[in-house]
């Protein structure tokens, strides 16, 4: 059986950095409302600060506030949206993106020699401007925690997706065999997972898992999520050797959004059935 998701330790991240990227988490969602409200998204689009664009009334919201930023290619960043206060938000960011882009193509290589395609051809799909947009999330306790999740049911629209999780609150979990199991927590691993591009490359042999955040009444969690996927205006596809007489291929050469992706996510519906052959 594949692995769609592992926790990866010795990934070169000192624990001492891990903790820096933390605290700018922490202390951007302790500032007080106003101070947050400076980068708040604009309306129908996700980047900059807030929750759930509603798209819907039948819509389930997340119980969660994000900062949702596009880390990589720098060119692309919308600094306008970025805080300013902790005044080293920035150069953190920048510096966790540079080290999380070189965990993201030491796993695609692994993957590709794992199915014993050459180690490059995941990688050759992502163009010369690949993206990786970072989601800080804060889920407050909530009193009524079995009424409500922290993010709903779904599975990421990325390549790869690497997690630094809450250092002493868990939350994640994820579904196997029709039943929800808990991602435990490890110090100072990443959590990593492939999402529905690597599912398509690899003409649905890696499985991109669904998974949700649950949360409870009493503790408040912070993680982030880094979503590696490639440029947005490229098209990807299953590689040629994966596609044989005995497995067919499985999805249609696509081209991935975030508008796309969110649109499907507020609707409960997986972006990739629309991929499907």
């Amino acid at each position: 059986m594949m692995f769609d998701w592992f926790q990866a330790i010795n990934h070169g991240i000192d624990g001492s950095f891990l903790e820096k990227v933390r605290e700018i988490s922490k202390l951007f969602f302790k500032l007080p409302a106003d101070e947050k409200k400076k980068y708040l998204r604009e309306e129908n689009d996700v980047e900059g600060y807030g929750n759930d664009m509603v798209l819907s009334e039948n819509q389930t919201l997340d119980w969660t506030d994000r900062l949702y930023l596009t880390a990589l290619p720098q060119d692309q960043q919308r600094l306008q949206f970025w805080p300013q206060n902790p005044t080293n938000f920035r150069e953190i960011l920048d510096e966790y993106s540079s080290k999380i882009q070189l965990v993201n193509e030491v796993v695609l290589k692994a993957l590709a020699r794992s199915l014993n395609l050459e180690e490059d051809c995941f990688l050759n799909q992502y163009g010369t401007t690949a993206k990786m947009q970072a989601r800080f999330n804060y889920y407050p306790p909530c009193p009524w925690p079995e009424k409500v999740l922290g993010v709903k049911p779904h599975a990421d629209g990325s390549a790869i997706t690497v997690l630094l999780q809450d250092k002493e609150v868990e939350g994640l979990q994820l579904l196997k065999d029709d039943q929800w199991v808990g991602v435990p927590i490890v110090p100072d691993a990443l959590t990593i997972n492939v999402g529905d591009q690597i599912e398509i490359m690899s003409n649905g042999i890696f499985k991109s898992p669904v998974h949700r955040v649950f949360v409870n009444s009493k503790n408040e969690r912070m993680t982030l999520a880094m979503f590696c996927m490639p440029q947005t205006e490229k098209d990807i596809g299953p590689v040629d050797g994966l596609i044989t007489n005995e497995r067919p291929r499985l999805y249609k050469n696509v081209t991935f959004t975030l508008d796309f992706f969110f649109k499907n996510y507020q609707q409960g519906r997986r972006p990739i059935d629309a991929c499907r052959i």
